[in-house]
């Protein structure tokens, strides 16, 4: 089957969220790749549109395409590299807001452990795996509850960083994210335009200042 056609979302203007010397953090709207992707026709992305005010603006992390919210860049190589560390030492506390199909029925709170690796077959699709998935835990918390239309907010906080974690756990607990085309049902899928997936607030400390930093930036669904 072909691949959907990359067509990003025109450019605005950047949602700056926070600007100092040593980083720069934006809002990512979903639809938008935060790197060139391969082949052609996959050049606009967010990291060249950051580039194109900010040259020093190095990437540090990255959201899936349809995700949007909160990514951090850091200005030159240095504090790219600082930055870096922070994510892969775990001293960054990332949340989202996530949109899920069906009424939540577990516990209001909660932690979801399941072991996740790639679906070679169908890479770069991951998949639950207790024999060769590397361990990947996410902590949840029910926001709100929409009974009328089987739906339910919730927000999540990824404990480990794997590829796709929060909607492999989420689709795995029979609540795929609306709008995830990857790991969603027809039904999820057309509750929603887009996945209906935010980072909605970030929290580390600040290399320049070493003050602790926290941004918010709240879901626009």
């Amino acid at each position: 089957m072909a691949s959907t056609p990359y067509r990003p979302p025109p450019h605005r203007g950047l949602a700056i969220l926070h600007l100092s010397a040593q980083l720069i953090v934006v809002d990512k709207p979903s639809g938008l790749l935060c790197v060139p992707g391969r082949g052609a026709g996959k050049e606009d992305c967010l990291s060249r549109r950051v580039q194109a005010e900010f040259p020093d603006a190095l990437i540090v992390h990255r959201l899936d395409m349809g995700t949007s919210g909160i990514v951090v860049m850091g200005r030159g190589a240095k504090a790219q590299r600082e930055l870096s560390i922070l994510f892969q030492e775990r001293k960054v506390h990332k949340r989202y807001q996530a949109l899920v199909d069906g009424r939540w029925t577990a516990a209001a709170t909660g932690e979801i452990d399941l072991p996740i690796c790639v679906d070679w077959p169908n890479r770069p699709k991951q998949i639950v795996d207790h024999t060769l998935g590397r361990p990947s835990l996410t902590r949840y918390r029910v926001l709100d509850i929409d009974a009328a239309h089987a739906v339910s907010r919730i927000e999540l906080e990824p404990v480990t960083g794997r590829s796709h974690q929060l909607r492999v756990h989420l689709a795995a607990l029979g609540h795929p994210i609306l709008g995830d085309d990857f790991y969603g049902t027809p039904a999820s899928c057309a509750k929603a335009a887009r996945l209906m997936l935010h980072a909605c607030a970030i929290e580390f400390s600040d290399p320049e200042t070493g003050k602790l930093l926290r941004i918010d930036c709240p879901p626009p669904f």
